[in-house]
């Protein structure tokens, strides 16, 4: 090795380390693990305001749809589409009774969502969404953008069960 060569190895730069996927920024394409069981991610919305991402997740022919929000906390939230429907933005209800469960609103807010692979909603835009949980501690959410509803039930999943396997 000349002197050259070591010359140039002690000045030139180490290569930057490379960044390891996290739950908040796979995307399309990557594998993730939820309650042990594997998903291929094949879509994802991204409301930057409230710092949410919605993963739509395939096995299979099962659909699901993660939400990581990252508040002092993460919390992560397993859901399942369900059939429903709701005649008006102005009329969504404080109380919802589904399959003898009542559901009573948590949370309503509403921001500009960016949608990437196969989700619901095929573009982003203005995204009003309502959370309800029964005493039951399971989920209901209620997602409205472009007029059109859609209903998810669910239940919270810990964060020790959801994990990484492989980004792009």
């Amino acid at each position: 090795m000349g002197i050259f060569s070591r010359i140039k190895n002690i000045i030139a730069k180490p290569e930057p380390p490379i960044v390891e996927k996290s739950m908040l920024t796979i995307g399309p394409g990557d594998v993730c693990e939820v309650s042990l069981v594997t998903y291929q991610v094949v879509g994802r919305l991204q409301n930057r305001q409230r710092n949410l991402v919605v993963l739509t997740l395939q096995d299979g022919s099962a659909i699901r749809y993660l939400t990581i929000e990252e508040r002092e906390r993460t919390v992560y939230a397993l859901y399942e589409p369900i059939d429903g429907r709701l005649d008006s933005v102005e009329e969504v209800p404080t109380v919802l009774e589904l399959d003898d469960r009542t559901y009573h609103l948590e949370e309503q807010y509403s921001g500009f969502v960016l949608a990437s692979g196969k989700t619901p909603f095929v573009q982003g835009g203005e995204q009003y969404v309502w959370q309800y949980q029964s005493d039951d501690q399971k989920l209901l959410r209620i997602e409205w953008q472009d007029g059109r509803f859609m209903l998810y039930e669910g239940e919270d999943v810990l964060p020790a069960d959801v994990r990484v396997l492989r980004g792009t």
